[in-house]
């Protein structure tokens, strides 16, 4: 099983879940790293505020942050290797990463919502939206 890591800056708490104004991307990643946990995967989140020494006990987070800076975090890796930075992952990335299945965005639709979307696939020229068809 993969081990995914993220390293974030430094924030408030262990989530940054507290406050009055709280960021929604902090919100949905921490409901995501428990869907992760209850799927027995993995997972380590670490914050520069709170766990400076996981950040330089890493050589590729030292090396990211001496290079970027704190600036250029979330740092997100699975298996020590490089996967996303600057933003946090989506619940479909760390679900594949960690080898799941997870209901995408598509999955859930409704026929009339795919249907709209096929009927829009279409780039300038009018030609469809497939492999090699320019738009896609």
């Amino acid at each position: 099983m993969a081990q995914i890591e993220i390293f974030e800056p430094g924030l408030c708490c262990g989530t940054g879940i507290c406050g009055v104004d709280v960021d929604q991307a902090l919100v949905t990643v921490s409901a995501d790293l428990d869907w992760l946990r209850s799927q027995d995967t993995a997972i380590a989140r670490y914050n520069l505020a709170q766990e400076p020494l996981a950040f330089v006990s890493n050589e590729t987070v030292r090396a990211f942050v001496h290079t970027v800076g704190q600036e250029g975090l979330p740092l997100t890796l699975v298996d020590g290797l490089t996967v996303l930075t600057g933003r946090y992952p989506s619940r479909v990335e760390l679900a594949k990463w960690a080898g799941l299945a997870v209901a995408t965005p598509q999955q859930d639709a409704s026929p009339r919502l795919l249907m709209m979307a096929t009927a829009t696939g279409a780039d300038a020229d009018g030609a469809s939206c497939t492999v090699g068809g320019g738009c896609c």
